[in-house]
């Protein structure tokens, strides 16, 4: 049975990028415009999801508002959250790391690189 991966970003054209590299490598994927409806996204998935990819900067709610509010969940306490972002910035990586994000790539990314660190979070 495929992994489940919820992908979040504002951008149609990333999303679809995204979500297209990891159909292609065998996983199921649920596509969220928001932090907000990420986490309806998230609810509806239930526990089935195995990673969350998400966009820093959103509208209506950001990726590290997305990760505090997943990471108040228990059942999500352990899910990866890999942050897919253009921001390179310490601060902002340190602050994600903190609320606990579990890595970042900068965009453009790199299929095979992505498809690397996915395969290194989803058990």
């Amino acid at each position: 049975m495929a992994k489940s991966i919820l992908i979040v970003d504002d951008s149609e054209s990333i999303r679809e990028l995204v979500c297209s590299t990891l159909e292609d490598a065998g996983y199921k994927v649920t596509k969220g415009v928001n932090g907000q409806d990420g986490l309806a996204c998230l609810e509806k998935m239930n526990e089935d999801v195995k990673l969350i990819i998400t966009d820093l900067n959103m509208p209506v709610m950001d990726g590290i508002e997305l990760v505090k509010a997943v990471r108040k969940k228990s059942i999500y306490k352990y899910l990866p959250i890999i942050i897919l972002t253009t921001e390179t910035q310490a601060l902002k990586k340190n602050e994600a790391k903190a609320e606990g994000a579990t890595g970042w790539i900068v965009k453009p990314f790199d299929k095979e690189r992505l498809l690397a660190v996915i395969k290194k979070v989803i058990r």
